[in-house]
């Protein structure tokens, strides 16, 4: 599987989609890479989703829940300081290897 260039606390725009969620920003909260399935982000307050949740021990009266649902990291992109999706690439510094904006140059 190939490094996702998206972690966990980044700011991220949705760039494709649907009509309400398409140039929405946010928050990754989980990155989701499961073997032999496309990878997938939960970003914070977008894509939320009603759930149906049977009566149980620790939530008695059951109903109907509001929830994050995942979007395809391909329809996601990192922002930069001017609000704008970017481009990640790599470079090494010492001996560390970190992302940086491509167009710019500065780092994440």
């Amino acid at each position: 599987m190939s490094k996702l260039k998206i972690k966990r606390g980044d700011n991220v725009i949705v760039t494709t989609g649907k009509k309400g969620l398409k140039g929405s920003t946010g928050e990754v909260i989980e990155v989701i890479k499961k073997e032999g399935r496309d990878p997938r982000v939960i970003v914070a307050g977008l894509n939320i989703v009603k759930k149906h949740v049977k009566p149980s021990a620790s939530n008695p009266q059951g109903g109907i829940t509001e929830k994050e649902a995942s979007i395809h990291i391909s329809n996601v992109a990192l922002v930069g300081k001017d609000g704008k999706a970017i481009k990640v690439g790599y470079k090494i510094e010492g001996d560390k290897k970190v992302r940086i904006n491509k167009k710019t140059g500065e780092t994440l």
